[in-house]
């Protein structure tokens, strides 16, 4: 339906909808030339690219092109969503996404950012921008979906390394467009006071970091684990070296050009997804007056704020385009309405100071210098896990931390029309929830509680205000600190091991309730369910790709799952208190319908409900990508999801024409680190390192990634020549 209000104009062109090959100056592929001949590539057995260069930069432009050669399509996918241009390949589905992103993230204020750059800091971004953009003139076969030319700029558009760490306040797309189509006179009904703020906890999320002291480990040398949970081939595996003292390896995620999960030659870093409180939403009380819209605060009447946003979307092979007239109050921009008013969302989702922080961190060769890159006090979405070969291990619970008054809820959206509910500064470093050196010897966190992250040694809740720190415990958080707490001369495979751990915590609480709920039933149904209760009574608790009960428990717990209540203010989906709440309340016979229900879906998909858990569950890669069959060659896996408690993650699900389950997000790269007088690593990927279904790393780490048998890190160069395969400077 065509727009007709004066603020919205809409203009629709009809363009064929092509990427023109990008020209490049002479003067540019001088620079890229002479760039390249600089770098040297080194790719060993595994693929895994290792980038040597004289100056910081030059190591920068490597990097990028080698992510280019294995996977510029993700890394393009990374930029359209930042920059808030996915419907220019997608269509009008996601314009509003757009909208919200171009709203929170002003690239205007990155190319002022970039612009104001220090000249060092400048020469990473144009590295950052000339390494793909030489890859583009090297491969003119290669057609962007719609970035001809990366300019250097963007990076300052993708500061952190998450899957996606933009904070919208959890404001649907749906709203904002409900709201923007009508002008602001849109003011909603809040049906959900919780949808709001959080309903983004109801997805499958997370990631283990633990870190050894020296007293627990066999050599004396503190050790880290390394375990983010994020969709399968979501970072590239890298080692990259200087001689301006840059030497790290690690994980980077497609299209930034710093090591986002890794170690350096002195310390290592884990991040776990951060439930901290960065971001609020404000209920701003609006009038209009003369054609003018106006918000109240303090008393007075501040006018909003308008800016008006180019928008462009593909119908077919057309591109159409919108300007789309935004509002903002000095909370920030305004992106739905509710109850009658405005919700205008305060924020960090963008800053110079983050991807600073990012870089710097890399470079950190002691305690005190990981401790500076952290006081910039930019990171928003994640919380660190740290260890180094000093012996020293840490975990700090968030990173940008707004100061707030505690005596406002602030997990729910605040009153805007007064400063009482205004920020006051950030908290320093030294005031986050934290754990330095713990006397217990370990630090988990598997994106739990940090009051339990060290045992008897973990930070007192009631010294800390709730938004800084909101996580209550789930089943991985008691599994891991079950792991640790009796751990003693530990070593790196005894490492890998725990976090390879197979139970499942979770039924610790749900298998009880269901055996009551059994020993309640009439004969009838007993008769019925005797065989499944059996296997899950003599059950240990711990996946097995040979296991009917893992099947049977996995099936069954997910079914019981979806009737817990919506996550709380402040809640993730998965915690240990709103299960048990859960089995407070759910009915015996429900919870054996749901074992019956169970049975019966396993006999109509698969003509037997005795499944094995490994004949269903299943690793796959196909060559598309997306195109899973049951036909073709896959392996068995013993892991289950984490939301079970279980440590490492496989989440799986049934595929579009496939009856047996196939993984998709879960572990991606793993390493466990130890710092001695050199470095000590072990890693492995999802799969492996190569997009090239042809090529021999496409799944060469399959078996070790399901197994927990990991690879030697070639973290030295004398290493690394030893298992070279390929050589050569990029585009050469």
């Amino acid at each position: 339906m065509p727009f007709t209000k004066k603020w919205l104009v809409l203009i629709i062109i009809s363009l064929p909808f092509t990427v023109i090959a990008q020209k490049f100056t002479s003067q540019e592929i001088i620079r890229y030339k002479k760039q390249a001949e600089a770098v040297n590539i080194i790719r060993d057995n595994y693929g895994t690219p290792h980038i040597y260069a004289r100056s910081d930069a030059g190591v920068v432009f490597g990097l990028m092109y080698t992510q280019c050669e294995e996977n510029f399509k993700g890394i393009e996918r990374n930029y359209l969503y930042q920059l808030g241009r996915q419907s220019e390949a997608d269509g009008e589905g996601v314009l509003y996404t757009d909208l919200q992103l171009q709203m929170i993230a002003d690239s205007a204020d990155a190319i002022k950012d970039y612009n104001a750059s220090n000249p060092a800091f400048k020469k990473l971004l144009d590295a950052f921008a000339d390494g793909v953009n030489y890859y583009l003139y090297k491969h003119p076969e290669v057609k962007p979906l719609v970035f001809k030319k990366f300019k250097p700029w963007f990076a300052l558009m993708f500061t952190d390394g998450s899957v996606a760490a933009t904070e919208t306040g959890d404001i649907s797309p749906k709203e904002t467009q409900a709201f923007y189509n009508d002008g602001g006179n849109n003011t909603g009904v809040l049906s959900n006071p919780y949808s709001l703020t959080h309903a983004n906890r109801d997805r499958e999320i997370g990631s283990n970091g633990f870190a050894i002291s020296p007293k627990r480990s066999a050599t004396g040398h503190a050790m880290l684990y390394i375990n983010p949970h994020v969709p399968f081939y979501f970072r590239s595996e890298v080692g990259l070296e200087s001689e301006e003292g840059l030497h790290a390896y690690g994980a980077v995620t497609w299209g930034q050009f710093f090591v986002y999960q890794g170690f350096n030659q002195h310390c290592g870093w884990m991040h776990t997804s951060s439930y901290a409180d960065v971001g609020d939403v404000y209920m701003e009380k609006v009038q209009k007056q003369d054609g003018k819209w106006f918000y109240e605060y303090d008393g007075k009447l501040m006018p909003v704020t308008e800016r008006k946003l180019e928008l462009s979307f593909k119908n077919g092979n057309q591109l159409q385009h919108k300007t789309i007239t935004a509002y903002y109050t000095h909370h920030g921009p305004v992106l739905a309405a509710r109850n009658g008013k405005w919700l205008a969302l305060r924020h960090n989702n963008r800053s110079y100071k983050a991807l600073l922080e990012s870089w710097l961190i890399t470079k950190a060769n002691t305690f005190g210098q990981y401790k500076q890159a952290m006081s910039l006090l930019a990171n928003t979405s994640n919380n660190t896990v740290y260890a180094d070969d000093q012996g020293n291990t840490a975990f700090w619970y968030g990173d940008f931390m707004p100061r707030r008054d505690k005596g406002i809820d602030w997990n729910v959206p605040v009153d805007g029309t007064t400063s009482a509910t205004e920020w006051k500064g950030l908290h320093p470093l030294n005031e986050l929830v934290q754990v330095i050196n713990p006397s217990t010897g370990f630090i988990q966190n598997c994106n739990s509680s940090i009051f339990s992250s060290a045992g008897s040694a973990s930070p007192d809740r009631s010294k800390f205000p709730r938004y800084m720190a909101p996580d209550d415990e789930n089943y991985r958080g008691i599994n891991a600190e079950r792991l640790f707490s009796g751990t003693e001369k530990l070593t790196i495979d005894g490492l890998i091991a725990k976090g390879y751990d197979h139970y499942l915590s979770a039924f610790d609480d749900m298998l009880p309730a269901l055996f009551s709920a059994y020993d309640k039933a009439p004969d009838s149904l007993k008769t019925k369910l005797a065989e499944p209760v059996a296997l899950l009574n003599n059950w240990d608790k711990r996946s097995a790709a040979n296991s009917v009960a893992t099947t049977l428990a996995v099936e069954w717990g997910t079914l019981l799952m979806r009737n817990m209540s919506p996550p709380a203010p402040g809640e993730s989906s998965f915690q240990v208190k709103r299960v048990r709440e859960m089995l407070k309340t759910i009915s015996p016979e429900l919870q054996l319908t749901l074992l019956s229900k169970v049975m019966s879906d396993l006999q109509n998909r698969y003509g037997n409900w005795k499944m094995q858990w490994g004949d269903i569950n299943r690793y796959q890669r196909p060559a598309d990508g997306i195109t899973f069959d049951d036909k073709q060659a896959s392996l068995p896996v013993w892991l289950t999801a984490s939301n079970f408690g279980q440590l490492p993650s496989f989440q799986s699900k049934i595929m579009p024409g496939t009856q047996k389950r196939y993984g998709f997000s879960g572990n991606s790269f793993i390493a466990a680190v130890e710092f001695g007088p050199t470095v000590k690593a072990k890693s492995i990927i999802t799969g492996g390192h190569s997009f090239d279904a042809a090529s021999p790393n496409f799944t060469d780490q399959a078996k070790g990634y399901l197994d927990g048998k990991f690879k030697d890190v070639l973290f030295y160069k004398q290493d690394v020549l030893k298992h070279a395969v390929k050589t050569y400077h990029p585009g050469f």
